[in-house]
This record gives C-alpha cells, sequence and structure tokens, in this order.
C-alpha cells in the first residue's frame, strides 16, 4: 500500500485517511528522510493546514527526459519510432513548492508549462517514490539556442508536490495508469495517461544510469504529453521556413508564437493533477499562480 509523504517547514508527514501524522525522524533532506524508517508519532492534524513545501530537497541532481510521449512527439512534427532517447539537466535550485508562485522572468516572453510524472530515487537506483512536477519552460530562451539548462532552471520553474507516494513493489505495475491532467485558468490543456510514454521508467532508468549517478533524493523527470502552449507550425510553413536564413526563420516563428494565447501570464492559473482514473493512486493536485 503507498504512502504518502508530505513536508512542511519544520517536520516531515504522511498522510492519512484521518489527516496528517507527524514522522519520527530528524531528516533533514529527501535522500535521508528515504534511507530511514518513517514512522508516526502524535495525533492527526488537518492536512489543509499545513504550509506544504516541495517534498523533493535541494540541493539533488534534477534530470529531465526529453519527448518522450507518442502525442507529443507527433505534436512537434517528429516520428516516435525513430525518436532517440535524451536526457537534459535542470538546476535544482529550480525546485519549488507545490502552492509557490511561478515567477515569470521580466525577459521571458513564451512562458509554457509541461505537466511531468517525477521518479524520487531511493537507494541502489531504485524508484522510491512518484511526485507531480512542472517542468516550466522559457521557449523564447530555448528554441534557438537548442539551449535547455538556462531556460527550465530559473528559480521557481520546477514545482514539486504536493505530495511524495511510496509505491510498494506491485504498486509500480499500474504506472502506465496514471493520468496527468493540467489546466490553466479552469481550461483542460493536457489529458493523457502515462501508457502514452515512449521509454518507460525502468528503460530510461537502466541507460541514464550508464553514464549518471543517482543517489537517494534525486529527481528525474519522465516527459509531459501533448498539450504544451508550444506546438510545431504546419508542414507548409516548416517547408517554407527550411528555405529562409535561421535569423529570419527563428524572428517569423516567434511572431507567430506571440500571438498564441495559450503562454503563460501574469495571474495564470496553473492545476495539474496525476492519478489512476479509479483513484487508487493519487499523487495529489498542485495549484501555483503565475507571477510577473
Amino acid at each position: 500500500m503507498s504512502t504518502s509523504i508530505l513536508r512542511t517547514a519544520d517536520a516531515w508527514w504522511v498522510a492519512t485517511a484521518n489527516g496528517a501524522r507527524r514522522i519520527d525522524t530528524a531528516a533533514r533532506t529527501t535522500g535521508e528522510l528515504l534511507t530511514g524508517t518513517i514512522t508516526t508519532v502524535g495525533s492527526p492534524v488537518r492536512v489543509d493546514e499545513l504550509e506544504l513545501l516541495s517534498p523533493v530537497t535541494a540541493p539533488c541532481r534534477v534530470v529531465a527526459q526529453m519527448t518522450n510521449y507518442v502525442s507529443h512527439v507527433v505534436d512537434t512534427g517528429l516520428d516516435p519510432r525513430s525518436t532517440p532517447l535524451t536526457f537534459f539537466r535542470k538546476s535544482s535550485g529550480s525546485i519549488s513548492g507545490p502552492h509557490d508562485d511561478v515567477v515569470k522572468p521580466s525577459h521571458v516572453r513564451l512562458l509554457d508549462y509541461e505537466a511531468e510524472i517525477g521518479l524520487v530515487m531511493g537507494s541502489d537506483n531504485q524508484i522510491a517514490g512518484l511526485v507531480i512536477t512542472n517542468d516550466v519552460s522559457a521557449r523564447d530562451l530555448q528554441l534557438p539556442k537548442t539551449q535547455f539548462y538556462e531556460s527550465k532552471s530559473y528559480p521557481t520553474f520546477t514545482p514539486t508536490g504536493p505530495v511524495l507516494v511510496l509505491l510498494d513493489a506491485g504498486e509500480f505495475d499500474r504506472f502506465a495508469d496514471l493520468r496527468l491532467r493540467l489546466w490553466v485558468n479552469g481550461e483542460l490543456r493536457q489529458d493523457m495517461t502515462a501508457d502514452d510514454m515512449i521509454c518507460p521508467p525502468a528503460q530510461a532508468l537502466r541507460a541514464l544510469t550508464r553514464f549518471q549517478r543517482l543517489d537517494p533524493g534525486d529527481l528525474v523527470l519522465t516527459g509531459t504529453p501533448v498539450g504544451t502552449a508550444l506546438s510545431a507550425p504546419a508542414k507548409p510553413m516548416q517547408l517554407i521556413g527550411s528555405l529562409l536564413p535561421a535569423a529570419t526563420r527563428w524572428r517569423m516563428f516567434f511572431k507567430s508564437q506571440a500571438k498564441n494565447p495559450k503562454y503563460l501570464k501574469d495571474g495564470d492559473v496553473v492545476e495539474i493533477a496525476i492519478g489512476t482514473d479509479d483513484g487508487k493512486l493519487d499523487l495529489g493536485r498542485q495549484r501555483t499562480v503565475v507571477r510577473a
């Protein structure tokens, strides 16, 4: 049976049907918590009375998979059958809480969202649990530079939580049943199950750990489905663009993207929920507000 871990400024908690119970631990980091014994003490308190922080603590490694959902790959104009397994890094300084504001830097024009399932690592490169993440992206920095680290690493660009769900071995069999949903101002933008993934966690981690060390508490983002603000131009426009100089091509592309109302603006409310349709596995609901 899964265990739902919460974190506040002064304690770690286990969420139960009767409220949150404090964990008897001196752990300061997620890694320390996951390598210890989780026992609870005291009486339960109401979860809505807690000021929740990210259940994943920084510093840690934050690694993300790129274009890992069939629907997203098709939407970008690529072929899922020939899409390579690719990773990139994010700064752990981008991690923020599940209800913290997402701060849009003044020089960023095209701010995008990506609902993702985060894998939180335990010992021996094993997955300890799952968490909601939002891979916030500055597209106008990412695309012309082909630079992921800067465009995805600003403070508050990885909202994480509200809960870290520790799964029993048998529960991982239902990973593909997890449904990712993201709303902006109440409008459903992303709605897809993890069954749409190209490389599921076991396959991705086998490849990643050949060259990247992972320690308890590290965070691996597993990609996002279709529905982000960014979408590939229509095929005729791609053909025309390929004939133009790079500077002209990018100027035309960003001029058209500037008219896209789906990019995040000051005051937008972004909500993400991830869980199985029957409610037996539930990673909770994240709610953040964009602030310029």
